[in-house]
């Protein structure tokens, strides 16, 4: 009878095939990605956010290997978009853009928010930063803010603010300039920016924060005026920021990054997160982001998140201050 080969032999062998079986189950296996990915923007078409997604749209589908897709699912200051993208499947191939407005502010101010930002997401890293420039129609000149402060308490009821949503950081810092005024400043939602331009230049709404990146071509051709900014951006050189014209409190930037649903596997993150990183090192790419007013914060999937959690303390305190909420 021949001799038990040693238990050892019987241990390695046993490895030996366990990691071939892995071996021929990860050479079937499709690499990521191997379709087309879907991008929703929760924001119209115009709008800062669907802008900053199309600058990096070419050279992200080039690092990818596949096309992105962009979806724009407006609606609810951009909780409709954001929560299809906490539904879809976890599969790596429904990402979405999040701001500072979906994702930290919105817990705030909804009730009902369809989805958890602490739970429903992972996030893969963040694309940039921008400030906030409050901006007025052209029928009120040229005001600096404590002009535009006198205007609004000489007639009380005569102005009104817009916003790309309710909820949103835009809204918010209506709210917050309202209650520096001390008068009934009405705010009007819209479903993005781009409708809310439109009746910023017409006159229908008077005031207006919103960031660089879609108000800056209407400022530059004189349809509007830009009062002040959160913080000094070279896309509005000129422009003074609020801190500069004696009105603290207003220095606020808004982040864009981009999520995917919860349980999404942490390689296909990691893999989303370096080809972003990667686009967002190009000098060209970042060039045309400045060009949007917006800075390119190449980083980590945990700075994101670490984000998320310490501006939905920080907005808490300010919805809860001026009263926001949305039913």
């Amino acid at each position: 009878m021949p001799a038990s080969p040693p238990v050892s032999h019987l241990r390695r062998a046993a490895l030996l095939a366990l990691a071939s079986a892995c071996t021929s189950v990860l050479a079937q296996a499709p690499a990521w990605p191997a379709k087309p990915i879907t991008l929703v923007v929760p924001f119209p078409a115009g709008g800062g956010t669907d802008l900053v997604a199309r600058a990096l749209q070419p050279r992200l589908q080039k690092e990818l290997g596949q096309p992105l897709v962009i979806d724009n699912r407006a609606g609810a200051g951009g909780t409709v978009g954001s929560a299809a993208v906490a539904r879809a499947a976890a599969d790596g191939y429904t990402a979405g853009v999040a701001t500072t407005s979906t994702h930290a502010v919105s817990v705030s101010v909804y009730p009902k928010l369809p989805f958890d930002p602490a739970k429903d997401f992972s996030y893969a890293g963040f694309i940039g930063t921008s400030p906030y420039v409050l901006a007025t129609t052209g029928t009120l000149g040229k005001p600096d803010t404590r002009a535009l402060l006198a205007a609004l308490k000489a007639r009380p009821e005569g102005f009104s603010f817009a916003s790309v949503g309710a909820g949103t950081v835009s809204h918010l810092l209506g709210e917050q300039f309202k209650g520096v005024a001390g008068t009934a400043l009405v705010h009007v939602p819209y479903r993005g920016a781009a409708p809310a331009y439109t009746d910023l230049i017409a006159g229908q709404v008077q005031l207006m924060f919103d960031n660089p990146a879609g108000l800056a071509p209407y400022i530059r051709a004189g349809r509007v005026h830009a009062v002040a900014t959160t913080a000094p951006n070279a896309l509005l050189t000129g422009v003074p920021t609020f801190q500069q014209q004696g009105l603290p409190g207003f220095d606020q930037s808004l982040w864009y990054g981009i999520v995917f649903p919860a349980q999404t596997p942490k390689a296909v993150v990691e893999r989303f997160n370096h080809a972003l990183n990667t686009v967002l090192a190009d000098r060209a790419v970042s060039a045309e982001l400045a060009a949007l007013g917006v800075n390119a914060a190449p980083g980590t999937p945990g700075a994101l998140q670490a984000a998320v959690v310490r501006d939905t303390a920080y907005w808490g305190r300010i919805a809860k201050a001026v009263g926001a909420r949305v039913d």
